[in-house]
């Protein structure tokens, strides 16, 4: 075997993605639900009791501006949590990372389906908070095949970050460090609630390293009716996020695995 294949996955991961699959669609509804009801609750209390008292903001309603940013936000939640929990009850509870390399798959394979099964249930997530955002009006649905792209690689970025964590993780306990120092800050100062511009120059600085500001940075656009500037810069943040998450997890799944 050659030494890219220890590294780099082939088409194989897919076949992880169609295992997650079949396991996902037994418990689709409970599963969409808990996905995108934390979300919709967000949408309904902020976008109508918040946004009375806050009016029109950036030219648009608040329940607008705050539909986009809870899209990249449901994204980033679904993606880290399956990510986390979930990768790790595979690796580490029910050994199904040891079953599946006792096959010709790779850890590559297994890091990239898991990648990619985390963007897919970011996706499905999402689509279904376009969904409901759209029968309140806050949804421009031409922007939307822009936003899906977009959608799928912030999944990556997060799921390629998650893995990371699930990597060096010795129990379920270690996530809420990384849930209460990392997801937690980027959910309420990456631009999901309010203008990133309302925030002093430091919180601003900050925020522009953190993946979420730039897949709000396009989603908000794009699902708003309008076209976002700096969209290489945007894209090329998300796209460094996935691959350095995908080397640093290798690396360290390959060492926690012993393979």
């Amino acid at each position: 075997m050659s030494t890219w294949r220890h590294y780099l996955p082939g088409w194989a991961c897919w076949a992880l993605v169609a295992r997650n699959f079949r396991v996902w669609r037994k418990l689709w509804l409970p599963s969409l639900l808990g996905n995108f009801g934390d979300p919709l609750l967000y949408l309904l209390a902020l976008g109508y009791g918040l946004g009375h008292f806050v009016g029109r903001i950036e030219g648009m309603s608040y329940i607008t501006f705050i539909a986009s940013g809870i899209v990249a936000s449901s994204v980033m939640n679904t993606a880290t949590f399956e990510g986390l929990y979930s990768a790790f009850t595979r690796m580490s509870v029910q050994k199904t990372y040891a079953a599946i390399l006792a096959t010709p798959l790779e850890v590559s394979d297994v890091l990239a389906g898991e990648m990619l099964w985390s963007a897919l249930k970011g996706t499905i997530s999402a689509v279904a908070i376009i969904v409901v955002a759209s029968f309140f009006g806050a949804i421009h649905w031409a922007g939307v095949p822009w936003a899906l792209p977009v959608i799928l690689l912030s999944g990556m970025a997060f799921a390629a970050i998650a893995l990371t964590v699930t990597a060096i993780s010795r129990s379920y306990d270690f996530f809420m460090y990384y849930f209460t120092l990392v997801v937690t800050p980027m959910f309420l100062f990456c631009g999901v609630f309010y203008p990133l511009k309302t925030l002093p120059t430091l919180g601003q600085t900050i925020a522009q390293f953190l993946p979420l500001t730039h897949a709000v940075a396009l989603l908000r656009p794009w699902l708003t009716g309008h076209w976002p500037t700096d969209i290489a810069l945007h894209l090329a943040v998300l796209a460094g996020y996935t691959v350095v998450g995908y080397t640093l997890a290798i690396l360290l799944l390959r060492r926690r695995l012993l393979v």
